[in-house]
């Protein structure tokens, strides 16, 4: 039976050739072995990290405690979107201001965009928003309200995104402000 000398003699390679692939064979496998799988609890929660990032207003307000509506805010952030749902297992936009509003200033309003801008609110300009207004968007061809927000501050408002779940977003993103409609404080 040939040994690896004679293959590697009949492959017209030297004997120290032979050797390299072995080492380097071993040296593969047993690199693999130490390779360590990432578990649920090794992995960052970025989340902090991006709220942080996203209420950096370069100076433009005065530096105080976190509201009781950020803190419940931040707490949603990263819940899956599931129309016409309202929990932290998922939830979409008006649930987010139902959850949101209900437990942070302990109101009731009702689960549609378009009846809480039309019936829930009175309206007000973009300049005169400020933290707990509603915004509001339309997307779409239907032609009506579908989308709504509550505002936070310097442009920032947290909304359940279909495609991206609970977010904080900027009404200067082109996306949202191409769809705004406008802005409403709840009655």
């Amino acid at each position: 039976m040939p040994g690896i000398d004679d293959t590697l003699v009949r492959l017209g390679l030297p004997r120290i050739a032979g050797v390299a692939v072995v080492a380097l064979t071993m040296v593969l496998l047993l690199g693999s072995c130490h390779h360590k799988k990432e578990r649920p609890d090794d992995r960052r929660d970025y989340r902090n990290e991006y709220v942080d990032d996203i209420y950096k207003d370069n100076g433009k307000s005065e530096k105080r405690g976190k509201s009781r509506l950020r803190k419940e805010a931040e707490s949603w952030i990263g819940v899956p979107y599931r129309y016409g749902g309202h929990s932290r297992k998922g939830t979409d936009c008006s649930g987010l201001v139902m959850e949101v509003y209900a437990a942070v200033y302990g109101k009731k309003l009702t689960h549609n965009s378009a009846d809480l801008y039309n019936k829930e609110c009175r309206h007000i300009k973009e300049r005169e928003l400020r933290e707990g207004d509603l915004v509001f968007f339309r997307f779409g061809k239907s032609g009506r309200i579908n989308h709504v927000g509550i505002y936070l501050d310097n442009g920032n408002f947290v909304h359940a995104s279909s495609s991206r779940g609970v977010i904080i977003s900027n009404l200067d993103e082109a996306y949202y402000r191409r769809g705004f409609v406008g802005a409403g404080r709840v009655l």
